[in-house]
C-alpha cells in the first residue's frame, strides 16, 4: 500500500477509552491522529472492538444503539485493509494482530497501552507508544 496518507494503528482498548472519556489522553491522542492521519482496521480488530463494546461491565455507559453507531462511524473514517503477513512476535498471541496490521499498512506508529506490544517498541521499525507519547512525539 504507497499512498501519501499516513496510517496509524490504535488498538482497542485506546479507541474504547478514547470514545467512553473524548477529554482523556486517549481521546485527545485519537482526536490529534484523526485531524491529519487515517485510522488503519482490520476484520479482527473490528471484531474485538465489537466484542470488547459488548462486555457487561460497559452496559452501564453504553446501549446497543450507541454502540451500534459507534461502530459504523468507525468503519466510516477508517481505512479497512487485509493483512498480508502472519506474526508470532508479541508474548501475547492476541496482541500480533496490532503487529500484522500496521506492517499490512505500512503504518507510522501502533498507539496503544499494553505492555506486551510496548515492549516490542519499535517492532520493524514501526514505533508502539503510549497516547501521552504519542500526543508528545506528534
Amino acid at each position: 500500500m504507497k499512498s501519501s496518507t499516513a496510517y496509524y494503528v490504535f488498538d482497542a482498548n485506546v479507541v474504547i477509552s478514547a470514545m467512553l472519556m473524548e477529554d482523556s489522553v486517549p481521546g485527545q491522542a485519537l482526536v490529534a491522529a484523526c485531524e491529519t492521519w487515517q485510522l488503519l482496521l482490520s476484520r479482527s480488530i473490528l471484531t474485538e472492538l465489537n466484542d470488547v463494546l459488548r462486555r457487561p461491565r460497559l452496559e452501564k455507559y453504553l446501549h446497543e444503539k450507541e454502540r451500534m453507531h459507534f461502530l459504523t462511524s468507525v468503519v466510516h473514517v477508517a481505512h479497512v485493509i487485509e493483512t498480508s503477513e502472519s506474526i508470532t512476535a508479541c508474548r501475547d498471541p492476541k496482541d500480533n494482530k496490532y503487529l500484522e496490521l500496521a506492517l499490512s499498512g505500512q503504518a507510522a506508529c501502533i498507539v496503544t497501552g499494553d505492555r506486551d506490544l510496548l515492549a516490542l517498541n519499535p517492532f520493524r521499525g514501526i514505533p508502539i507508544l503510549t497516547p501521552k507519547r504519542f500526543l508528545d512525539t506528534f
